[in-house]
């Protein structure tokens, strides 16, 4: 079972006894870290769960059953089908009411489902739940779709961040846990009455990254000016474990959204091994480029770490034919079946962990304030 790390907390807790099955072919294809950092057991009084129940749509079935496992916390019944026109058809096999619940669906594509089909199983688990008497709904949403419309740009277009987040309130959803919002702010489209805790998955991919024994002048590259953030947070990691990693940033301008008209950096790669972080990869044009950029200013290798792996058309063919030598993605979406190949540059990082730590919190009351810091 591929192990993410996120912060210290309890290094010595052990994964859960249950494991998840990893084909050969996806062996390698899954990477883990050496020490769990702060994931602290699954939840040990049988009492706890008497009121709580988890449940998850076909977003990423994968990752919602290894949630549960390091959780301890089975998945409930639930049908998520479709009728024959493709309308979404939700049925809950078992009581809620008065419990508290939670739902573990990302709003995104996989290889059965499209961005608004798991955009729609969400609403309607919410409503299903709401409906039932449930006592209080959490909705688990580790990839939040339509995130990248967050403003007006031009006269005549959609705030489709804010309007997901209308959506989901009225449905009558009580919290909302995401990892790595595309822009932070979107927190704000959702009312006071519907608390929002944003993780990151960022510790995740550092305590990775800090692991390697051949790491020779580490510089943490953020892709563009809104990433600076996010990468001082990686570098301060790393620098946590002993590394003395150094910061750059690529300035870029783009014609139009997947097209970029300029990149330049600011900062010294040559001789250093290079990490970008970014908080999602789509079609893969932007990530090669900044590659490509690193390169020929004498960076010795060029890494990335990425959270949310959309990896849509021709995205694995540019990676692989880059000049990028290892891409971490974590789980947050399903990946495609060609990145299990081997020799395959894209790894896949569990954040399965981290989605559980914050649901035994959340479930004891107790403070998640460290998985934020």
């Amino acid at each position: 079972m591929a192990i993410a790390s996120t912060m210290p907390a309890q290094a010595n807790a052990e994964p859960p006894a249950k494991k998840a099955k990893i084909s050969e072919q996806e062996n390698g294809f899954r990477v883990t870290t050496k020490k769990m950092h702060i994931y602290t057991g699954p939840i040990e009084e049988p009492e706890s769960f008497e009121h709580v129940a988890l449940f998850a749509g076909n977003g990423n079935p994968a990752l919602a059953q290894e949630t549960s496992d390091f959780l301890g916390l089975p998945l409930s019944k639930i049908q998520c089908g479709k009728f024959a026109d493709g309308e979404v058809n939700i049925k809950v096999n078992e009581t809620v009411r008065g419990k508290d619940v939670y739902i573990l669906q990302p709003s995104c594509r996989n290889e059965d489902r499209s961005v608004n089909d798991c955009l729609m199983e969400l609403l309607l688990m919410i409503s299903t739940m709401k409906r039932a008497s449930a006592r209080q709904i959490t909705a688990v949403i580790p990839y939040y779709g339509y995130a990248r419309q967050d403003r007006k740009m031009a006269s005549r277009v959609p705030i489709s961040a804010a309007d997901v987040a209308i959506m989901i309130t009225q449905m009558g959803v009580d919290r909302v846990i995401c990892i790595d919002l595309h822009c932070g702010q979107i927190q704000g489209f959702f009312p006071p009455s519907v608390p929002v805790d944003h993780l990151s998955a960022v510790p995740v991919g550092a305590y990775y990254f800090a692991e390697k024994t051949d790491l020779v002048n580490p510089v943490v590259v953020a892709p563009d000016a809104g990433g600076v953030i996010r990468s001082k947070d990686f570098s301060r990691i790393i620098a946590s474990q002993g590394l003395k990693p150094q910061l750059a940033m690529i300035i870029k301008q783009r014609k139009a959204a997947n097209q970029i008209e300029s990149m330049d950096l600011v900062g010294s790669v040559e001789g250093s091994d290079c990490i970008i972080v970014d908080d999602m990869v789509d079609t893969g044009g932007t990530l090669c480029e900044a590659a490509a950029l690193l390169k020929k200013h004498k960076a010795r290798r060029v890494m990335a770490f990425i959270t949310h792996g959309l990896l849509n058309g021709p995205a694995v063919d540019r990676i692989a034919a880059s000049c990028l030598d290892e891409v971490i993605v974590t789980n947050s979406v399903p990946l495609p079946d060609v990145c299990k190949v081997a020799g395959s540059k894209i790894k896949s990082l569990s954040i399965a962990p981290l989605l559980s730590e914050a649901l035994r919190r959340t479930i004891l009351q107790e403070s998640g304030s460290n998985l934020f810091e």
